[in-house]
């Protein structure tokens, strides 16, 4: 009789409180008219661009060598490696200094095109992965704190805008970093104070700076890097490995202001998803070894 009866008062309260929580749910869902439809213009290029902020500061506390810190950048392209792992539809991306742009599929449908959700999403992918895999790069210098990126979206409608972005970036980074050599140059070599190197290239073109490179320090910029004077390209590709054709993500150094490339790469603007990629011929980068070794882990499993 006692158990029957308990039964009962337990069934009753279950059902009591669901429907005050019913209620109580329909009552506050109110609320949601309040968020607005975020959702980004279909059938365009959706490019999210992250910019580091305060990055000077986050520099010099590292002491990032300077002009160009080879462990910053690759860190950098390998937080954007782990996005471009993370989301099949990111099909190009592109990195240099302390900023990164990630071009989606025209047709992308990721979390329904919400401009909220691509941001903050593939942001915090990335600025974490920064983090995680800092010792990585930094394997003797602690993260003092963590970094801040900031970023946004930008839309656009045709291929040939797109590809005018990615060149305006890249001619970017030629721009910067011929600056930024001879500047920091005149001072670790040069022996000038930042106010006096600054006064020196006042009024300076291109020319005149390699001039000063080569004149005053015998350096010839061209024999400088690739990833210093072009920035980083991640794209997708195949490679052959194990007579077994491996879809993988490449990093890259090639020139994007010649047609060249968009020719050889011009499956990266086709609307249909391209099930083959183009074959890779190039050097095995630290990026690529990665996805290698693990291909290979996965084997042994």
């Amino acid at each position: 009789m006692w158990k029957l009866k308990s039964t009962r008062i337990v069934k009753h309260y279950l059902s009591t409180n669901f429907l005050v929580l019913k209620m109580a749910k329909s009552s506050f869902e109110y609320v949601k008219k309040f968020e607005h439809d975020d959702s980004l213009l279909p059938n365009t290029w959706i490019v999210i661009r992250l910019d580091g902020k305060c990055f000077h500061k986050f520099a010099d506390d590292h002491n990032f060598t300077k002009p160009n810190d080879l462990r910053a950048l690759k860190l950098m392209n390998y937080a954007a490696y782990t996005v471009l792992k993370e989301y099949s539809d990111i099909l190009l991306s592109f990195g240099q200094s302390d900023e990164y742009s990630f071009v989606l599929r025209k047709d992308s449908c990721l979390y329904k095109r919400r401009s909220a959700k691509l941001l903050t999403t593939i942001n915090s992918k990335f600025s974490s992965s920064y983090v995680f895999y800092w010792n990585k790069f930094f394997e003797h210098l602690p993260l003092k704190y963590p970094p801040c990126f900031d970023g946004r979206i930008v839309l656009y409608p045709c291929d040939e805008n797109l590809i005018d972005y990615m060149k305006w970036r890249q001619a970017d980074v030629h721009i910067n970093n011929l600056y930024n050599t001879t500047f920091w140059t005149l001072i670790l070599k040069g022996q000038l104070t930042p106010v006096q190197a600054e006064k020196r290239l006042s009024g300076t073109v291109s020319a005149d700076k390699n001039e000063i490179l080569f004149q005053e320090f015998n350096m010839n910029y061209n024999n400088e890097p690739e990833i210093f004077k072009r920035g980083t390209i991640l794209l997708r590709k195949s490679i052959l490995h194990n007579k077994v054709n491996k879809s993988i993500i490449v990093d890259v150094h090639d020139d994007m202001l010649k047609d060249k490339f968009w020719k050889e790469n011009i499956y990266i603007l086709s609307v249909k998803k391209s099930k083959q990629n183009l074959m890779y011929i190039g050097p095995t980068t630290e990026i690529i070894e990665d996805q290698l070794s693990k291909y290979e882990s996965h084997l042994e499993a």
